[in-house]
């Protein structure tokens, strides 16, 4: 394994990246490459290795930290390429935790992309086939979403859709900061602000409570 690579994965804290989970990424990046070639798995803009690794996995793997261990599964709604799903499942496979990453995603080919990901890489995942907005009393322990809807149509759905939750992981781009001062003025939400690893201009938001104002 190129020392390059090692320490690209090793900024990201609490995650103590094995050589096992550095293969397991670096056979991610290498599936999406090749799927990319057939269906839009990420934007073509995106797809070099290095692009990747930075854009995508370090960027997703930076949330473990927010990620509810305790629980028996944890969501990924909309996950389209596997962002952060995939990741935080190869996470888990490191530090040997059976909590199950649910992915869900209405795109077939898609669904069949995370299947052949999870099979090849051993990963302890539930590929879920559905329009995350069709599916009612959900429980679960923490719910990530990443590039997926606005946040207060997520928040919508949190609050109509999940019966119980632990947290939800939020991240927010450049107009992130104007978005969730938008989002405060109909939401009361209890959270915490983490500083993205992969741009100055990005956070991680960890939503513990969320209520709807009157």
């Amino acid at each position: 394994m190129d020392n390059e690579i090692l320490n690209s994965y090793s900024k990201i804290p609490n995650l103590n990246v094995s050589r096992e989970t550095c293969n397991d990424l670096e056979s991610l990046i290498w599936m999406i490459q090749e799927k990319n070639k057939e269906i839009n798995i990420i934007s073509k803009k995106t797809d070099e290795k290095w692009s990747i690794r930075e854009r995508h996995i370090l960027d997703s793997a930076q949330i473990i930290d927010f990620v509810d261990l305790n629980c028996n599964t944890t969501c990924d709604l909309g996950t389209g390429g596997g962002m952060p799903g995939l990741i935080v499942a190869i996470a888990m496979k490191k530090i040997k935790n059976t909590m199950k990453i649910n992915l869900y995603e209405k795109s077939h080919n898609k669904c069949i992309f995370l299947k052949e990901v999870s099979k090849k890489l051993n990963l302890n995942t539930e590929i879920i086939h559905k329009d995350i907005f069709t599916v009612k009393n959900i429980e679960t322990g923490t719910i990530m979403s990443r590039a997926f809807k606005p946040m207060p149509v997520i928040l919508n759905l949190v609050r109509e859709n999940f019966k119980k939750y632990k947290n939800i992981i939020f991240f927010m781009g450049s107009s992130g900061k104007k978005i969730l001062n938008e989002t405060l003025k109909e939401w009361d939400l209890d959270y915490e602000v983490k500083k993205s690893l992969t741009n100055d201009e990005s956070f991680i938001l960890n939503i513990q409570k969320i209520r709807k104002k009157i």
